[in-house]
């Protein structure tokens, strides 16, 4: 099979969650220890570093993997998902997988996985896996998909495990009460493993204190507790979610200095540099000035809070969203927190799990929310940018694969 004939086979033979959602999902482990089994367990041979959480822990991911970079380590990257291109989920030093590599990985393993059938993110996670170790890398950085203590990526033991925060997202899933989502999260602590957790309080706190007791050796360290750092780091990375993940990291960088050798320069190139080194995009990326244009990719009412938040400190004339959703997503917990004062474009992006555009306008209209409907991002987009003036203000949002195809539209 040619690459493109391969990415088709991988997408139409495996279930995929971003497009089909719960659908996708495969309670259990069972596929990802027998896939790890006939790859002959690849995570062994190189360190790898777990992280977890409702929201930032791919910017964390790529916050860390830029630093261990800066300080000369050969540094592998999964994440998920993709924005533009497959690829971008499995990273050498910022350098996506080889295609090569892929038609090789998938011709040679065809018939196992065949009769696996694992989902597309157990073939995916199985892939990057095995990619890293044929790269020889000294460190992954491995992002969960979905939860936490059953998801495929929970094969590994790493040498530092991440929970970056909790807030209520994939609740059909993971439970509909934030200690029931701690839970799963908290599945990730593993002996003698310590783990940094970004934000918690109160029950949710006890759920990460109670799972680090019933693990030997469990150390449980929270990043309000650490001493204020007078390591000062400045990044591309905009918006008011990055100071979180930049307290987060730098914990998680004071834990690890006992292993990587990271020396003061290379946290300040790292942070400064991480989307040159890693090609991270859609975290409060903007793409011009007058007017100006924001894309994230925050999805749930936690990532959404803080989109808000930002809003509320630019300046603009008039404000310009173009928002659309998915469809297994808490829609009111996030329309309630959208602002009344600006010019909606309902949308809905080019998958089956995405939400009517007609059906988030009517939704959105019970929180006072006026705009009109778009039935394709691109036709949302284009009205955005011809309707705005100079000094207003365009934000899009809503779903990574809403962000996904704005940003199609950018790059040709």
């Amino acid at each position: 099979m040619t690459y493109d004939e391969t990415i088709k086979y991988l997408y139409d033979s495996a279930p995929m969650f971003q497009k089909a959602g719960a659908s996708a999902y495969k309670e259990g482990m069972e596929n990802s220890f027998l896939i790890d089994r006939h790859l002959h367990y690849p995570h062994t041979q190189y360190r790898t570093i777990h992280v977890a959480g409702t929201n930032g822990k791919g910017s964390v991911c790529h916050l860390l993997a830029s630093v261990l970079q800066e300080a000369g380590y050969k540094t592998g990257l999964y994440t998920s998902p993709h924005l533009l291109d497959f690829r971008e989920r499995i990273k050498v030093n910022g350098e996506m997988i080889d295609k090569d590599y892929i038609v090789g990985f998938i011709a040679e393993n065809k018939d196992f996985f065949e009769s696996v059938q694992p989902s597309f993110f157990e073939l995916t996670t199985g892939m990057a896996f095995a990619y890293f170790a044929r790269q020889a890398v000294d460190v992954a950085v491995i992002e969960v998909g979905l939860g936490g203590r059953l998801d495929c990526t929970n094969v590994i033991t790493p040498v530092l495990s991440i929970i970056t925060n909790i807030s209520f997202d994939h609740t059909n899933l993971l439970g509909n009460t934030l200690t029931a989502i701690a839970g799963e999260k908290a599945g990730i602590i593993k002996p003698g493993v310590p783990v940094v957790i970004g934000e918690a309080e109160g029950e949710v706190r006890e759920v990460f204190e109670g799972a680090g007791q019933k693990v030997q050796g469990g150390r449980v360290l929270f990043v309000q507790d650490f001493p204020e750092t007078n390591i000062k780091v400045v990044s591309p990375l905009q918006g008011f979610a990055q100071e979180k993940n930049t307290a987060t990291v730098l914990c998680a960088l004071d834990i690890l200095k006992d292993i990587f050798t990271v020396p003061s320069r290379a946290v300040a190139e790292g942070f400064a540099g991480v989307i040159k080194n890693t090609g991270l995009a859609g975290r409060w990326q903007v793409l011009q000035e007058h007017p100006k244009i924001v894309l994230d990719t925050g999805h749930n009412a936690g990532g959404m809070e803080y989109n808000v938040r930002q809003l509320q400190s630019e300046k603009y004339d008039v404000l310009h969203i173009v928002f659309g959703m998915v469809n297994d997503k808490d829609i009111s917990a996030v329309l309630r927190l959208l602002p009344g004062n600006a010019k909606y474009y309902f949308t809905q992006a080019n998958l089956p799990r995405a939400l009517d555009a007609q059906l988030l306008a009517e939704q959105g209209g019970r929180f006072g929310l006026k705009g009109e409907v778009f039935p394709s991002v691109a036709g949302a987009f284009a009205a955005a940018r011809e309707r705005a003036g100079k000094d207003d203000f365009i934000f899009v949002g809503g779903s990574t694969f809403v962000v996904a195809e704005a940003l199609l539209m950018i790059s040709g």
